[in-house]
Formats: C-alpha cells, sequence, structure tokens
C-alpha cells in the first residue's frame, strides 16, 4: 500500500495549563510528550476524589475555559514563565496562589515535563467530524468545544474519516504519529468555550450516533515540527 494524502492540517492549538483555553499556533514542534509545552500545568481539585482523577477541569468550574494561559517565551515554553488571563484582564504567574484561591478552597497548581493528559499525548479531530455532529444538533459548533492538538481538513467526503486511521501512522509536517485509539468523549464538550453554556444536547449525540466517541488520539513515532497548511499522509 503507498502513502496516501488524507488531508490538510487546518489549525494548532496547545493547552498551557490542563482544562484552561487553548492557545492557537501556526506552527508547533511536536515531541514524544505531545506539543511543547501543551497542559504542564494542572490544578488540583481541593476535594480530591476517590475515583482517582484528581484535577479541577471545565466540568467542576466551566468558566477556567475563559483564562488563557501563554509562555512568556512562547518560542521557549518549557523553559519560560507561565501565565494565565484572568476573564477580568489581569495577568498572574500560574504558581500565583491567588490564582489558585481563585479557583477554588484548597485548589493547588502542580506541573509535570511530561504533561498532564487523561489518555494520550495527542488530540486530532477532522472538520468533518465537527460538521457531522453538529448537523445531528441542528446548530454549529465551535471546534474548541473539542479541544483537539490538531485540526484536519480531509480530502475525503466520508463522515469521521479520521476513525478509519486507527492504527495506522500519519505524516504530518515532520511528524510522524501513530493513531491509536477513538477519542472517548465526556461532559467537558457540552460546554460551550465562548460562553460557558451547558447543552447536553451534544453529548447525547455524540452518545447515540457515534458510541460516545468523536476524534482520536495518538502518540509519537518520530517528533518534529508542522505547520498550519501541512500534508496530512496515511502512510503505508
Amino acid at each position: 500500500m503507498t502513502p496516501q494524502a488524507v488531508g490538510r492540517l487546518a489549525g494548532i492549538w496547545r493547552y498551557p495549563v490542563k482544562s484552561m483555553g487553548a492557545e492557537p499556533l501556526e506552527h508547533a514542534d511536536a515531541s514524544w510528550h505531545g506539543l511543547a509545552g501543551d497542559r504542564r500545568w494542572a490544578f488540583v481539585r481541593g476535594d480530591v476524589p476517590r475515583s482517582g482523577f484528581p484535577w479541577l477541569t471545565i466540568r467542576e468550574r466551566p468558566e477556567m475555559g475563559r483564562y488563557r494561559p501563554f509562555f512568556g517565551d512562547p518560542a521557549r515554553p518549557d523553559a519560560s514563565p507561565t501565565i494565565v488571563r484572568s476573564p477580568a484582564g489581569g495577568d498572574r504567574d500560574v504558581v500565583d496562589p491567588t490564582l489558585a484561591a481563585e479557583l477554588g478552597e484548597g485548589v493547588r497548581v502542580i506541573k509535570q515535563d511530561t504533561g498532564v493528559f487523561d489518555t494520550m499525548p495527542l488530540a486530532l479531530i477532522t472538520t468533518q467530524s465537527i460538521a457531522g455532529i453538529a448537523a445531528l444538533v441542528g446548530k454549529e459548533l465551535d471546534v474548541l468545544r473539542f479541544r483537539p492538538n490538531l485540526l484536519v481538513e480531509a480530502v475525503s467526503d466520508d463522515a469521521f474519516p479520521e476513525e478509519a486511521w486507527v492504527g495506522r501512522v500519519l505524516r504530518i509536517g515532520a511528524l510522524r504519529m501513530r493513531v491509536d485509539q477513538r477519542d472517548k468523549r465526556c461532559v467537558l464538550v457540552n460546554v460551550d468555550p465562548a460562553t460557558t453554556q451547558r447543552d447536553p444536547a451534544i453529548l447525547r449525540a455524540i452518545a447515540r450516533e457515534r458510541e460516545s466517541c468523536l476524534g482520536v488520539y495518538g502518540s509519537t513515532v518520530l517528533p518534529g515540527p508542522v505547520a498550519v497548511g501541512d500534508a496530512v499522509v496515511l502512510e503505508s
């Protein structure tokens, strides 16, 4: 089987702080631990549940998505301060204790150099999949509702084309990425990233029509830079 061009990279985002706002990028370096600077910080809940999921997220605090983290030196995200801009407009270092206190009693922040990922370090979705769910619920959906790292505009007319890539390797720019599994969704997709309003119809549609999955997770086979506009090639 020869390599096959399956689309183009239409968008790149990283999330310096887990469950906070996205940082849009024109290009990024992808390492063994995902995009440089992605999800290196996370806030831990004051009432750590027995479920083993200690993170404070949009599920508990929808307004977290309106906090905008960024790096003091965007070109060196792992070696520069991480600044968070609050919805009110003030900037604070992510380790400033007043920021954690603002998010809840007993909340604290941690850093993990390999990233705080729920499943795998790279999340990819196609424009076709977002359009497919939007058609089911009857309204336009912001791509950031699904918090991808990589948005692909596929050449295929098939709905949800990335599901056919599971178990295969994609080449995007200099990155080679293995598509490991479908992305199982939770109530976070119900939250509008702009308004923080919840719409349970989103997750209901994904559960009913897609076995609760939308988009895919992947891992790095060969690190390298990626850029918006790069060809997405399904390797042999």
